[in-house]
């Protein structure tokens, strides 16, 4: 029997720096990368459904976060995944350590787990209809 959650993407890349609006306008005047206060936003079409946009979230955060916790690390990964709720019981299951509990937002359902390395990742089970509202010419396109 197979896995019923899986992950389908990249949903965003995190790290810790010095200055994030200061590395927010170095990459939006040396690379062209478009940013708002959260950071920046990738769209690309959806290889099963290509008239559907999804989206790749790139965000600094100050280097004295605790977003990233319990991991030590000054990046975190947040990966697109499918059937979010099955696959939280799945990785219980396997004896994965699940940070907190599944929280739903307009843009979808989000959950930290921690990987064999001891690095905090974020699963999300995107809605991306919000992010089309919200950046739609402001983002950029992979």
């Amino acid at each position: 029997m197979g896995k019923k959650g899986k992950i389908v993407g990249l949903g965003g890349v995190f790290f810790k720096c010095d200055d994030p609006e200061k590395t927010k306008s170095w990459y939006s005047e040396k690379l062209g990368l478009k940013s708002d206060q959260y950071g920046g936003v990738f769209q690309f079409r959806k290889f099963d459904h290509p008239e559907e946009v999804g989206h790749t979230v790139w965000s600094p955060f100050e280097k004295n976060t605790k977003y990233f916790e319990p991991s030590p690390k000054s990046f975190m990964i947040n990966y697109r995944v499918e059937n979010i709720e099955e696959l939280v019981k799945e990785l219980k299951a396997d004896g994965v350590e699940v940070v907190d509990n599944i929280e739903t937002y307009e843009y979808g359902k989000f959950v930290h787990i921690m990987d064999l390395e001891g690095n905090k990742i974020e699963l999300w089970e995107p809605i991306d209809q919000p992010f089309v509202d919200m950046y739609e010419g402001k983002a950029t396109r992979e």
